[in-house]
């Protein structure tokens, strides 16, 4: 498998979390560990991406547009994971 696919599925891998874990919402407990492995999902898509950046595939503009994507998501996923009952 080669590195874009990888990129493809972790970057699908977050919203499916998301999804399953929406539709198990009344079992608290399974909810949140969907949030957290959205969360983890999004970080190793940060991870891919700035190797691809080290390795020259994509370019440092496209790159830090990328990651601050993610870390918006991110900044949000945890607010979710904190305050979920509230959304």
């Amino acid at each position: 498998m080669g590195q874009a696919d990888q990129i493809r599925r972790s970057s699908r891998s977050v919203a499916m979390n998301i999804r399953e874990g929406y539709a198990k919402r009344k079992y608290e407990n399974v909810f949140i560990r969907h949030l957290i492995d959205s969360l983890g999902s999004s970080e190793e898509t940060r991870g891919w991406l700035e190797f691809a950046k080290d390795l020259k595939y994509i370019e440092e503009k496209a790159y830090n547009e990328l990651d601050n994507y993610y870390d918006n998501l991110n900044a949000k996923l945890n607010k979710l994971i904190t305050n979920w009952k509230t959304f």
